[in-house]
């Protein structure tokens, strides 16, 4: 059967783990990773452990030590840094990136937001209900 002939697919039902629809440019997926770094792990489990008591991320994984290379203020830097990525919906992310950034030590954060597009219904769901409120 050739891409013409299948047949399309239909909506998602309830619960399911289609992909996470966008909706265009602009507009925020339904799940996200958000990925930040800091330079101590006593810092990063403090962010980690603050998005998940707001309920703005539904959990926080920490990595690390990473080796960061990039240029600051005309210079190349080398640190060792710890990611902590956290899974949220797209509803939650202004609220989170708000609070990183006025948590966050940095003078200039990185906070990066890529979207989920498939996961499993359970999990999403859960991700979804742990983030509500």
């Amino acid at each position: 059967m050739t891409p013409a002939d299948q047949p399309a697919p239909g909506p998602a039902e309830p619960g399911s783990a289609a992909p996470a629809d966008p909706g265009g440019a602009g507009a925020p997926a339904d799940w996200l990773t958000v990925l930040t770094t800091t330079d101590a792990a006593e810092k990063a489990g403090l962010l980690a452990d603050g998005a998940v008591e707001l309920r703005l991320a539904a959990c926080a994984q920490i990595n690390g030590p990473v080796t960061s290379v990039y240029r600051w203020e005309g210079l190349v830097e080398h640190a060792s840094e710890w990611q902590v990525l956290f899974k949220t919906t797209g509803a939650r992310y202004p609220a989170l990136e708000s609070w990183l950034t006025e948590a966050h030590d940095y003078e200039n954060p990185e906070i990066i937001a890529t979207p989920v597009v498939r996961g499993s219904a359970a999990y999403l769901d859960w991700l979804a209900r742990e983030t509500s409120g």
